[in-house]
């Protein structure tokens, strides 16, 4: 079997996918990540059979725009998988992308779930991953993974602390020695944060927006505190108006975004503060002199970095590549398999 399998690793490009709630990351060996689309897939049900039309940016286009016959969902919530074909045939899409070679290449796939993911779920990520055309497929924790790609010295006996703020959950955890002494997963990231613009536009301006705008606000003038000026900028947003139920425009500022906002933003915060409570003294004094670093696609939330400063009193950092700190790190898991052959799970 190992000669077989080791054949069949010249023939193959072996990758690193970050299944994420938002988007999915293709790292292959050697050549990095080549590719970055949203979890997204819209099928077509005819006679209860599933037929896949658009997977990734397409798919994407079409979310809160189908029309009866055709659905658009994201097969992953809270970085698990929540439709299992769906998922499958999302994988697959995403594997054959990338190997535009013949099918006889098997490769080796790790895929990063997060820490707080159950037994059955790594299962169903790991099956997916089997059918979708894998030979062999690993799981590896993803606070271990984003702290390997934001650069961090996690082999070292010292105390490193890595906030992954997601789509689906953000992952606070205290490496050392290559593997995890604490982590916690709260289901907070970034579609929360869209859900609390929804909310906020809904209940003080009597005004409802779609997902995709909700988005859009949050990447343009997301701020975690308010502006020094009580308003900050603004942009123009449209939506339906709820009192007479026709299409309507109207301004958002920063500070409403930040009103808007601050309840995820405080149960990250939370989060941190439980880690640092529990964290063992002598690595609570590591953390203190190496500061806390911010991966994944919330750290790009504007003044989040210096909102935790204020709260936990410590130095905070964005890792440079913040969107693909995980993908890079199960990335590199996979390049330097055989010292960090403990963090990568094969066969639970």
């Amino acid at each position: 079997m190992g000669i077989i399998d080791n054949l069949a690793g010249l023939f193959s490009s072996d990758m690193a996918i970050d299944l994420g709630t938002a988007n999915t990351l293709v790292y292959v060996k050697g050549k990095g990540v080549i590719l970055s689309e949203p979890s997204v897939v819209a099928y077509h049900v005819k006679d209860g059979v599933k037929k896949v039309l658009a997977v990734g940016e397409d798919a994407k286009l079409m979310l809160g725009r189908t029309p009866g016959s055709i659905e658009a969902i994201r097969p992953m919530r809270d970085g698990v998988i929540a439709d299992f074909d769906v998922a499958e045939e999302m994988i697959k899409h995403f594997i054959r992308k990338v190997h535009k070679r013949s099918t006889f290449s098997k490769p080796k796939i790790i895929v990063c779930v997060p820490h707080g993911a159950t037994p059955v779920e790594k299962r169903a990520i790991r099956q997916s991953v089997l059918s979708a055309g894998a030979r062999r497929a690993g799981l590896i924790a993803e606070p271990i993974a984003a702290a390997i790609g934001a650069g961090m010295p996690i082999t070292d006996p010292t105390g490193n602390m890595v906030v992954d703020i997601g789509g689906g959950t953000t992952e606070v955890a205290v490496l050392s020695l290559g593997d995890i002494v604490y982590a916690r997963s709260v289901r907070v990231g970034g579609d929360r944060m869209d859900e609390a613009i929804i909310n906020y536009l809904r209940r003080n301006q009597n005004l409802l927006v779609g997902e995709s705008t909700a988005e859009r606000i949050k990447t343009t003038i997301g701020t975690a505190r308010m502006p020094d000026d009580g308003r900050g900028a603004s942009m123009q947003i449209r939506g339906r108006d709820l009192l007479n139920g026709v299409p309507k425009e109207t301004e958002v500022s920063q500070a409403q975004v930040a009103e808007a906002l601050a309840e995820p933003v405080q149960q990250i915060c939370e989060a941190v503060m439980t880690a640092l409570e529990v964290t063992p003294p002598d690595l609570a004094a590591d953390i203190v002199d190496r500061g806390v670093m911010l991966t994944g696609g919330g750290a790009l939330l504007g003044d989040l970095d210096l909102a935790l400063r204020e709260q936990t009193g410590l130095s905070v950092s964005i890792a440079d590549e913040s969107l693909n700190c995980v993908a890079m790190g199960t990335g590199k898991a996979l390049e330097y398999e055989k010292q960090l052959r403990h963090a990568i799970d094969y066969d639970s």
